[in-house]
């Protein structure tokens, strides 16, 4: 594992209050969600940055060079705006599992956010860059050995959860919530100085509302595309006891057709552990997953185990998010797939591990 953090950080309510209270040195409470009476997520309007508490653009995803050699990787940029000025966040990571690298970096800038008038974001830390309008972006990113410039065309409709985007977690606190499950990519990577033409897929996904009130525990979120077509989100967020409160997801026919799962509906069970060298920190890095309504178990299993992000000096949270490999059965017939596992709450919030 590379880290690296720029000169001046799937999604996870615990980073966005972070980035709030650390990296922009305001406390929130000046803001509130959206009015529950207005409708819910409309698309194309709401690609654009709203006047909202919290709010990221998140892309994971999977490239594959002419020589079948695959990477992952992730770039999200973070909206915090707790009064009139918004300050953005943004993390890149790549992970080469051929070399056994996890590389990422991490950038702050209270400005640096630019939206475009009407539909779409255009969106810019530095040199990092994210850009799009009804299902066609644009990202760029680096980290340090690697860096990617790649355009991405989504090849489903847009997913709302809950069915209308709009979910309720208690306690007062909601967030609008889309996807689009299955985007396909295309562009350059390069790695170690060398171009490299790429073509892959991605996973996006647009959240925003007013997380004050949510609870530093802990979320657990999988997203999984499938070699049938279907994709698969899945999330459970735990309260600080480390009981699992919320467990909810869905599937997403290779049709675009939403069902949404609750929590009798699956099961996930860990299967392995690994404890961060650099922190200290022990999370779950091999799961079963299994949904007996839809036939369906799999089994996830990271590319490398080391997939941290510690990211405390920017917004105090180390966490995991990660590339991993899927296999199982469907109705008894295999089925394989990539995806992506983000692991909060294992570490201590804001918890004084040593620093390098």
């Amino acid at each position: 594992m590379i880290r690296s953090q720029h000169d001046a950080v799937r999604p996870c309510a615990l980073l966005a209050l972070a980035v709030l209270s650390v990296a922009l040195a305001v406390v929130p409470g000046a803001a509130g969600a959206q009015d529950q009476d207005a409708p819910r997520v409309r698309l194309p309007q709401d690609e654009a940055p709203h006047d909202a508490l919290i709010e990221w653009w998140y892309y994971t995803g999977h490239l594959f060079a002419p020589d079948g050699t695959r990477y992952g990787f992730e770039q999200v940029f973070f909206k915090g705006q707790p009064g009139a000025i918004a300050g953005y966040v943004g993390h890149v990571a790549v992970t080469d599992g051929a070399r056994g690298r996890f590389v990422y970096d991490q950038r702050i800038g209270p400005a640096a956010g630019v939206s475009r008038p009407g539909p779409g974001f255009n969106l810019r830390l530095d040199d990092w860059a994210m850009a799009g309008s009804e299902g066609r972006d644009r990202l760029v990113g680096s980290v340090p050995g690697y860096g990617f410039a790649l355009d991405l065309e989504a090849t489903k409709p847009a997913t709302l959860h809950d069915g209308d985007g709009y979910i309720e977690y208690g306690n007062g606190t909601a967030s609008y919530y889309y996807s689009r499950t299955r985007m396909a990519v295309s562009g350059q990577l390069t790695v170690d100085g060398e171009r490299v033409p790429v073509t892959g897929e991605a996973w996006f996904d647009k959240q925003w509302g007013d997380f004050r009130t949510f609870s530093q525990g802990g979320w657990d979120w999988f997203a999984l595309q499938l070699d049938d077509g279907s994709d698969l989100m899945l999330y459970l967020i735990r309260g600080p006891d480390g009981a699992v409160g919320i467990a909810d997801g869905s599937i997403v026919a290779p049709d675009g057709t939403l069902t949404v799962l609750e929590r009798d509906d699956f099961s996930i069970v860990a299967t392995d552990e690994w404890t961060s060298p650099e922190t200290g920190v022990t999370y779950p890095v091999g799961w079963t997953v299994s949904l007996p309504r839809h036939d369906l178990d799999l089994t996830v299993t990271p590319t490398i185990p080391n997939q941290e992000l510690d990211t405390r000096d920017t917004t105090r949270v180390i966490y995991w998010e990660g590339e991993a490999t899927v296999a199982g059965t469907r109705a008894g017939k295999a089925i394989t797939g990539l995806g992506y596992v983000e692991l909060t709450g294992y570490a201590e919030f804001g918890r004084d591990v040593p620093l390098d």
